[in-house]
C-alpha cells in the first residue's frame, strides 16, 4: 500500500505492518513535519501525486479528501483500491477513521486496540479543566469546539474561544489566559509566523503559565497525538 499525504501516513505507521508499506508521503521523512519521521525514513517517499506511485502498483492507496476529482479513475487504471479518509471533525470521527483504515489494511485488531487507547484516555479525562489558549505561529488558534479543543480537553485543558480562531499580541496582553498551550511547530525558523511568537511581550505575561507542546503532532490531529495528551495532562496539573 502507499499514502498520499502526512495524515494518512501517522495512521498507516500505527496500523499497518512494515512490509505492508510501499510509500509514504515526503513529509512524512521530514523532521520538523513530522513527530514519526525516524519510523517514516525506513520506507519510500513519494510526492503526494498519483503519477509518483504508479509504477509500484500498489493494491492500496490511501489518502484524504479533497484531492483530483481523477484520482478513483487513476486508482483503477493501475489496479489500486483507494480508500480516501474524511478529514476527522471529532474524536468520533477520528475513531471511525481508524476504524476504516485498519479494515482496508487487514488489520481490525490493531484498530480495536488503538481506538482502546483513545477510549481509555477519554474515560480518564480530568474532573476539572484550565481554561486555555493553544497559540500557534501568527496568532493562529483552535476552534473552541473543534477536534483540537476535544484533544485538549483530555488533558484537561479548555480551550477558549477566540473570534476567528485567532488572537493578537494585544489581546493577550489584555485578557491573559490563566494557561497558554504553545506549539513548538518549526520553532527557531526565520519567518513571519516565528517572529510572532517571539514577540517580547508574550514573555511578559505573569499572570499566565506557558507550556509548549509538539506542533507537529497538532497538524493532523490524529492517534499519534495520544503521548502528547498524557504528557500535557501531566504537566497541567
Amino acid at each position: 500500500m502507499v499514502s498520499l499525504n502526512l495524515c494518512t501516513d501517522d495512521m498507516v505507521l500505527l496500523l499497518a505492518d512494515p512490509g505492508q508499506i510501499a510509500s509514504l508521503s515526503y513529509l512524512s521523512h521530514d523532521p520538523r513535519e513530522s513527530a514519526l519521521w525516524r519510523i517514516a525514513r525506513r520506507h519510500a517517499s513519494n510526492d503526494g501525486s498519483m503519477l509518483s506511485v504508479a509504477a509500484l502498483k500498489p493494491d492500496l492507496i490511501v489518502s484524504t479528501g479533497g484531492g483530483p476529482r481523477d484520482r478513483a479513475t487513476l486508482a483503477r487504471a493501475i489496479g489500486a483500491r483507494i480508500v480516501d479518509l474524511p478529514y476527522p471533525l471529532s474524536l468520533d470521527d477520528l475513531e471511525a477513521g481508524i476504524r476504516q483504515l485498519a479494515a482496508a489494511l487487514g488489520q481490525p485488531a490493531r484498530g480495536i486496540r488503538l481506538i482502546a487507547q483513545i477510549a481509555a484516555v477519554r474515560r480518564s479525562t480530568p474532573r476539572q479543566s484550565r481554561e486555555a489558549i493553544f497559540l500557534s505561529g501568527g496568532g493562529r488558534s483552535l476552534s473552541a469546539t473543534g477536534l483540537g479543543a476535544q484533544w485538549l480537553r483530555l488533558a484537561g485543558i479548555r480551550q477558549q474561544a477566540l473570534p476567528g480562531d485567532r488572537i493578537g499580541v494585544e489581546a493577550l496582553l489584555r485578557h491573559p489566559p490563566q494557561l497558554l498551550v504553545r506549539s513548538t511547530y518549526r520553532a527557531g525558523e526565520t519567518s513571519r509566523e516565528g517572529a510572532w511568537l517571539s514577540h517580547p511581550a508574550l514573555r511578559t505575561m505573569p499572570r499566565t503559565r506557558t507550556i509548549t507542546t509538539d506542533g507537529r503532532r497538532w497538524t493532523c490531529m490524529g492517534p499519534s497525538l495520544l503521548p502528547e495528551i498524557l504528557r500535557l495532562r501531566t504537566l497541567n496539573r
